[in-house]
């Protein structure tokens, strides 16, 4: 038995868009990937430091990986930086992101969990713009 309203949101275009968006960015799980972003391209925000670097294989997802060090706080403040930037990354980075390429977030202390997230969405805009800025 469904829900009442199920059958509607299962029809509604934001939820098949979300369902999209969710399987096109894959996490990053091995610290390998982590250490390579980090030698790749940088954009520094008020809120946020992104990693990217394009990878050398044939797979066509974006992934995206999260950091926050012990000098954003304590594990409350740690689980909060990660939440929003997780939230900053189905939002924003997700339909801007390429294929091919890595990404990290990594937050700052006293500026990912105090900063308002609508200056979060415009941070992430930016720098996914000047990361993939062409360079010659």
């Amino acid at each position: 038995m469904t829900p009442p309203g199920q059958s509607e949101l299962r029809d509604s275009p934001e939820t098949e868009l979300s369902a999209a968006v969710l399987s096109c960015l894959i996490v990053l799980r091995v610290r390998a990937d982590y250490l390579r972003a980090a030698q790749g391209r940088k954009a520094g925000t008020g809120g946020f430091l992104l990693q990217a670097r394009p990878r050398d294989d044939t797979d066509p997802s974006a992934r995206v990986g999260f950091t926050a060090s012990k000098k954003i706080g304590n594990a409350v403040f740690r689980n909060r930086a990660k939440r929003r930037l997780r939230a900053l990354a189905r939002e924003v980075l997700a339909p801007d992101a390429r294929p091919g390429w890595d990404y990290v977030l990594v937050a700052k202390p006293n500026a990912t969990v105090s900063r308002d997230y609508s200056l979060l969405q415009a941070d992430l805009r930016s720098a996914i713009a000047l990361v993939h800025k062409d360079r010659t």
